[in-house]
């Protein structure tokens, strides 16, 4: 009995994991710009996408694949930055969610046709040599690729955390989140810092792309599931908190796991939404964010 509640919390940890990293580049993107990308779950449908033309191609493992993904997706969010997103962010708090709501239906409409003209409308997963090795520690099962997942969740918290903490654009875009009209008073180039903001958080949907294609499959499809996902955990987490929403993602991981064990898989989903509309009713600025 404890094994097998045992292999339910550490299965639940290691998908948290990946839920965290998926919702990284939403709420940093959220925190910092003030505008809510729904078509971020496409971006890790681009991830997913070009880990696996990597792979098939070429032959390029996977996780080694995120020295061309993460270039790639940054890239790419700095031409839908440019492309799209510049003349929102221009416009007050409110009526950026709002444009920025439009703006992300439309573009996940493109990106969702795209992909099936590029790679059809299947399923499409990434298996290398070792997808089905594991570890076993105590009893409980552990495969290789989860736990490297969680492993690469956990560095890019940490980078993320020494780039925001420690470097000049780090801290230009803390400052920016905190207060833009001051942050430009000082002398910070608030376009650039929104630039650059918005190419970094495609770059973390890229990586969330990677782990999920690897760990589960990719299709046109997938952007609303993750979106959704990373709506939650960033709600759960809260803005200002980057090791929050890793724990945020974990919480959700692991509620779900344990109930679908003890209920039924049916309502994995559901005790989410629960927990997701309790800490919002409760606490909205999140279990993690500053109170208001």
């Amino acid at each position: 009995m404890f094994e097998i509640i045992a292999q339910n919390i550490v299965s639940g940890i290691m998908v948290g994991a990946l839920y965290g990293l998926a919702a990284l580049g939403l709420s940093l993107v959220f925190g910092v710009l003030k505008i809510l990308n729904v078509a971020h779950g496409e971006l890790i449908m681009l991830g997913g996408y070009t880990t696996f033309w990597l792979f098939n191609l070429y032959g390029l493992d996977p996780f080694v694949s995120l020295l061309v993904v993460i270039p790639t997706l940054f890239v790419i969010g700095l031409l839908l930055h440019q492309g799209l997103f510049r003349p929102v962010v221009k416009l007050d708090e409110e009526n950026r969610i709002k444009n920025s709501l439009l703006i992300g239906f439309g573009l996940t409409l493109v990106l969702q046709n795209l992909a099936i003209q590029l790679w059809t409308a299947d399923e499409r997963s990434v298996t290398p040599a070792y997808s089905t090795a594991a570890l076993e520690l105590w009893g409980v099962r552990l495969p290789v690729i989860r736990l490297a997942g969680l492993i690469i969740a956990i560095l890019t918290v940490v980078a993320l955390e020494l780039f925001l903490n420690r470097s000049y654009w780090g801290k230009a875009v803390r400052a920016t989140a905190e207060d833009w009209q001051t942050a430009a008073l000082t002398g910070i180039n608030i376009n650039m810092t929104y630039l650059l903001t918005f190419g970094l958080g495609a770059s973390l949907a890229g990586i969330a792309g990677t782990l999920v294609t690897v760990s589960f499959s990719v299709s046109p499809f997938i952007g609303l599931q993750w979106t959704l996902k990373a709506l939650i955990v960033v709600v759960l987490a809260g803005l200002g908190s980057i090791g929050g929403v890793l724990a945020a993602g974990i919480l959700l991981g692991v509620t779900e796991s344990l109930s679908a064990y003890y209920w039924g898989g049916e309502y994995r989903e559901l005790v989410g939404l629960i927990i997701f509309l309790i800490v919002l009713s409760v606490r909205p600025q999140g279990l993690f964010g500053a109170k208001v």
